[in-house]
């Protein structure tokens, strides 16, 4: 299995950390917070673009756990949180898990997720079992 990239933006107060390969390009990021998240600019995120706390407040949204972040005074990640799992079937996309699950897959190393894990349910991402986001491309009703 192909390494997981993650990229880190680094503000005066936290870390952004961004796991391309996890994202369901939800556009929540951006569409909520576009003077942050740029994806047609390079870099894309812009630490200064909003408060710490905006920033924050936003990367909590993140349905599929994509973003994070951390202190620079504390390295416990936003992604790190003791929560009950909840299943939500999102309309015309992913299985949502929230909480803390550990994803066991065949003749692979056991993967533990925390915040919200993304599952595909149309059948057609290349990154299963989690969501790349296809189920847009084939208009998948479900």
């Amino acid at each position: 299995m192909e390494k997981d990239t993650t990229i880190k933006y680094k503000s005066e107060d936290i870390t952004i950390v961004w796991k391309p390969k996890v994202c369901i390009h939800s556009k929540l990021c951006w569409k909520e917070l576009g003077d942050v998240f740029k994806p047609a600019e390079r870099p894309w995120v812009k630490v200064n673009g909003a408060s710490t706390d905006k920033i924050k407040a936003q990367i909590d949204k993140c349905p599929s756990g994509a973003l994070s972040y951390f202190s620079n005074n504390d390295e416990t990640t936003s992604s790190e949180i003791k929560a009950e799992s909840i299943v939500e079937i999102v309309s015309n996309g992913p299985l949502l898990v929230y909480g803390n699950i550990t994803v066991k897959k065949e003749g692979e190393e056991d993967i533990t997720k925390n915040k919200v894990t993304a599952f595909c349910r149309c059948g057609h991402s290349a990154n299963k079992p989690y969501c790349d986001g296809t189920h847009t491309k084939m208009d998948f009703k479900g």
